[in-house]
């Protein structure tokens, strides 16, 4: 295994963008909630080790197993969704060990793998129009039970990263050009149905009520200011309370949104709210270039992958990371509708931690045997 490897390519400047966001992220959370400060902590400290671990072992081991990774996955969402803990209204989670553990999470690392795997082993019929079609197929199933959990936040993000991952898997241009044709207008007219007054994606129970108010307060704040507008305007205004420098790590004046419940779940979605008032404009921007980074650095990981499956993981990591930071930051800032969706590495999540240094493990070892087309 290790003969493929030179050790000079190991990509320790990704180890230190990694850690740098997760240490301001569990700083930042011991902030917004002291008492989870030791859990975030261990977590960090367990995915360091597990992502060293898995960045020695060969990624293509894990693409031999590509027929246990689906039905894992599919089990999981299955199993949450049967039996899952119900909290405000979503049925997301078990608890292992007094432990929250959220399938979808781990969906998107599973699905990632899974798609390289398959996309690899069939590579030569990527283009065929059957097959494009079982790959679509495929992801269905743990969109619809993902969506219906219900998390439409975490649907899009892994609708984004599929069509990523089918263009790194050099589908042709006309079907993913054809597809985007589709779709695009079809957004468009259901965004349009949505804000309709008695909506019937509302009625048919396409979309659920509580979806749509988000959306209607995100266009109309000042008629739900009081109501569900209420801690996106905060948390805007919490941001921009922070100026240059923010108000100090741990601030707790009265002022404080956190101290003040203005948000709720201040140390998971609206994490970034903590990051403005506290530490910023210049912290705010350290934590936006910090998510960039990393992002382009599992980009180029892809670019110099020495085959179509490294080339997945790697892009699909630095997908992920992106599209779901982009979302989150937006909003926070009120740039997007409310949804609930955390911010990778800075965020309270035990789950979507380690999620994600599992993933990045698995982009450490892609850049490891960058040079093994040379040597077979």
């Amino acid at each position: 295994m290790f003969k493929y490897y030179k050790f000079k390519d190991y990509d320790f400047k990704l180890i230190i963008l990694l850690t740098a966001i997760t240490i301001v992220g569990t700083l930042v959370v011991r902030s917004a909630r002291p008492d989870l400060f030791t859990k975030q902590m261990m977590g960090f400290i367990a995915g360091l080790i597990i992502m060293v671990i898995l960045s020695l072992i060969d990624y293509h081991i894990w693409m031999k197993l590509w027929f246990l990774l689906y039905p894992v996955n599919i089990g999981l969402l299955v199993a949450v969704m049967l039996a899952g803990e119900n909290s405000g209204g979503a049925q997301r989670w078990f608890t292992i060990f007094g432990v929250r553990f959220q399938p979808s999470e781990t969906a998107k690392i599973l699905l990632i793998l899974f798609f390289a795997a398959i996309i690899m082993k069939l590579k030569e019929r990527i283009n065929l129009w059957y097959f494009t079609l079982m790959l679509i197929a495929l992801v269905i199933p743990p969109l619809f039970l993902i969506y219906k959990q219900p998390d439409l936040s975490t649907t899009i993000v892994v609708t984004l990263v599929f069509y990523v991952i089918l263009y790194l898997g050099e589908l042709d241009y006309k079907y993913i050009i054809g597809s985007l044709a589709i779709i695009i207008p079809a957004v468009i007219v259901v965004f349009i149905l949505l804000i309709q007054p008695n909506s019937i994606l509302v009625e048919k129970g396409i979309v659920k009520e509580y979806q749509q108010i988000r959306v209607l307060a995100w266009l109309h704040p000042d008629e739900y200011e009081l109501e569900e507008a209420f801690q996106q305007q905060n948390s805007i205004m919490a941001i921009g309370s922070g100026q240059l420098t923010g108000k100090g790590l741990d601030y707790s004046g009265v002022d404080s949104v956190k101290k003040g419940n203005y948000i709720s779940e201040p140390q998971t979605d609206f994490i970034y709210t903590i990051v403005g008032e506290e530490l910023g404009f210049i912290g705010s921007t350290v934590v936006i270039v910090l998510l960039l980074l990393i992002t382009i650095n599992c980009l180029w990981i892809a670019f110099k992958a020495s085959d179509i499956a490294g080339r997945i993981i790697a892009g699909g990591m630095g997908a992920l990371v992106g599209f779901q930071s982009a979302i989150n930051i937006g909003v926070t800032t009120g740039l997007l509708p409310n949804t609930g969706l955390p911010l990778p590495f800075v965020s309270y999540g035990l789950t979507s931690l380690l999620s994600l240094f599992i993933g990045m493990g698995f982009v450490l070892n892609v850049n490891l045997q960058r040079q093994r087309k040379y040597n077979d």
